[in-house]
């Protein structure tokens, strides 16, 4: 499949045999290698002067992404002058906006500190002690009583202190020795061994190492959740990065444990540094994180960032990875390899959450169609194309014969399946209706007509659509068909594998060219009839022409002497309708730039249908 954003996809072949190739590694090494497979036989540059069609944005890496947010932690770190774990909290907190959380820490930096999980509330003051004189009777004499905590001293007895101050409360000295003599016990599993060890977070809330861990590998492994809290109940306090990583990373030379623990500790501390990525990635509008299977590259595109700039560009981006991951488990790596699946690059959309290439129309109208092929509306505009209602009970009714004299079973009404008007009125014309005047009947057919035009019109546009999306889900029975033919060149002909790799450049081709095909049937569905769709559709047909010329060629049969010419034949069509594909693309987003294109139906972002005549 041809590329647009400068990735070479002729260096297929010469990928190893890893399931993800990430080319966000190595884009400097690949600069160089922009060439064709089979030499002089193509000549379309991927490179040059940026298309109408295209958008610019990154590639990154989850390495280039941790990058990121080092650099905000550090930013942070140096403006409050907290340790990384504490600037790390904070920023997650407040959704790595660091102007928010700047303006707000400034503010009150405890009440942040506190809700982002740093820092234990501050225990409330203690409430004033008020003492109350009781004046005795003169025959009994008895000394001021204070109402307060129990803990506050008597005081002294001494006739001096009749308004003494509260005194400071004295320590529990016997229950902390107590506590001291006592064996502890986790609150969790009830463990009391005393070679126990146990680990607390700054809320003291403590308890034993192994429900520590199983704790914080449930909340990763199941949960998928990156901020960990205490576990003691209506406790906010959250897990450092550091007393998790030293949990699940037992130092270097430490005795040795549970084998198993030793060997998923490291997957779970590299699935939390996932998971912290995809959270910076969630919070910043310019990054999406790629939604291919075992892929975790990201993409910035800050020009698709707002849902304003989605009206008149389409953002497909690709995140730099090839290959299928571990998608496919029952295809050997060699049959991934030679059908064409490893170097498969990774296009999506940017905007929306269709995870493939929509070109060239819109996310908005692109949502539409998807919706509407999923509702049940078209089966309710089914029922109306081929059922009426009674006039009477608006019961449903299915003509099931051929005389046009119908009677309502749940009712009995007996009237004209034709003008929809009561069959008393037309006399002995049993067969036949002659009153098409009648202002019930027009109304009752006009509505009739305009439901079953309206269900045509749009099995039209979904027969289509759905047609061009089975093919491109047959493309490995496609690409296996070509690997045969390309073997069985080979043996009838003096042609390398290279010099017959302009057959396999061509399936890509037409594989590309058919998911364009498919979104712009979706598009033509909503476009207003005037001239802009004329020359859109003259365009799409131009297009579908040429792709099924070259499948065609395609699908004919290899004769050793036919060889050069087809292959000759097979890489002017290609070429041309790589040309007819960009012009489609080109015509397109040119036109949501400059605003041409008029829809039937409200789009968002767009204005309001015209009136229609």
């Amino acid at each position: 499949m041809g590329s647009d954003y400068g990735y070479s996809e002729d260096d297929d072949d010469y990928y190893d045999d890893e399931e993800m190739i990430d080319g966000t590694q190595d884009e400097e090494e690949d600069t160089d290698e922009d060439i064709d497979m089979d030499g002089d036989d193509f000549k379309v540059s991927t490179k040059g002067k940026k298309k109408s069609y295209e958008v610019d944005y990154e590639s990154l890496s989850q390495r280039s992404v941790e990058k990121l947010m080092q650099r905000d932690v550090e930013h942070i770190c140096g403006i409050f002058g907290v340790e990384s774990d504490t600037a790390s909290l904070l920023l997650r907190y407040m959704k790595w906006n660091k102007e928010k959380l700047i303006e707000k820490y400034m503010d009150n930096a405890a009440l942040v500190s506190v809700a982002a999980g740093v820092t234990v509330p501050e225990a409330p003051p203690p409430p004033l002690v008020r003492t109350q004189t009781i004046s005795a009777p003169a025959s009994t004499s008895r000394r001021p009583t204070t109402r307060g905590s129990k803990l506050l001293g008597l005081g002294s007895k001494s006739s001096k202190s009749s308004n003494p101050a509260p005194s400071t409360p004295r320590p529990p000295q016997r229950t902390s020795s107590k506590l001291a003599d006592q064996a502890f016990v986790c609150q969790i599993c009830f463990n009391d061994s005393p070679d126990m060890r146990t680990l607390a977070l700054d809320c003291d809330h403590t308890y034993c190492t192994d429900c520590w861990w199983d704790y914080v590998v449930s909340k990763i492994r199941d949960e998928s959740e990156h901020s960990i809290r205490c576990m003691a109940e209506s406790c906010a306090m959250v897990a450092p990065d550091t007393f998790v990583r030293d949990l699940l990373l037992p130092e270097p030379g430490a005795p040795v444990g549970d084998k198993e623990k030793e060997e998923l500790g490291p997957k779970m501390w590299s699935r939390l540094q996932e998971l912290f990525v995809r959270h910076f990635v969630a919070c910043n509008a310019s990054l999406k994180f790629c939604p291919y299977p075992s892929c975790t590259n990201t993409v910035s595109c800050p020009t698709a960032a707002s849902k304003s700039s989605l009206t008149t560009i389409v953002p497909t981006v690709s995140c730099g990875a090839r290959g299928i991951g571990n998608g496919v488990q029952d295809m050997s790596r060699s049959q991934q390899f030679t059908l064409g699946l490893q170097g498969k690059e990774h296009k999506f959309c940017f905007g929306c959450p269709i995870e493939s290439d929509h070109r060239p129309v819109v996310c908005n109208v692109a949502k539409m169609w998807l919706k509407k092929c999923r509702d049940d509306s078209e089966t309710a505009n089914w029922i109306k194309s081929n059922t009426k209602e009674c006039s009477q009970c608006q019961s449903t009714i299915e003509k099931n014969g051929g005389c046009n004299h119908m009677t309502c079973k749940k009712c009995k009404h007996e009237f004209c399946w034709v003008c929809m008007g009561p069959w008393s009125e037309h006399g002995t014309a049993w067969y036949s209706c002659n009153r098409y005047d009648e202002k019930n009947g027009v109304d009752a057919r006009d509505a009739q007509s305009k439901s079953r035009a309206s269900l045509e019109r749009y099995l039209h546009y979904y027969n289509r659509w759905a047609n061009h999306e089975q093919s491109a889900k047959l493309s490995l029975d496609l690409y296996a068909k070509t690997e045969k033919k390309m073997e069985e060149m080979q043996i009838t002909s003096a042609l390398t594998w290279i010099e017959v790799q302009f057959m396999k450049k061509a399936v890509e081709e037409v594989d590309k060219c058919r998911m364009t095909l498919k979104w712009t049937y979706a598009m033509a569905y909503y476009l207003a009839k005037g001239n802009e769709k004329d020359l859109f559709e003259d365009n799409q047909r131009d297009l579908e022409k040429a792709v099924e010329d070259l499948s065609e060629l395609l699908e004919s049969p290899i004769e050793a002497e036919n060889i050069p010419t087809l292959r000759q034949q097979v890489t002017n069509k290609t070429v041309y309708v790589q040309k007819r594909n960009e012009i489609v693309l080109e015509d397109t987003a040119q036109g949501f730039q400059d605003g041409r294109w008029r829809w039937n139906v409200s789009v968002d972002g767009f204005d309001d249908p015209e009136e229609l005549g």
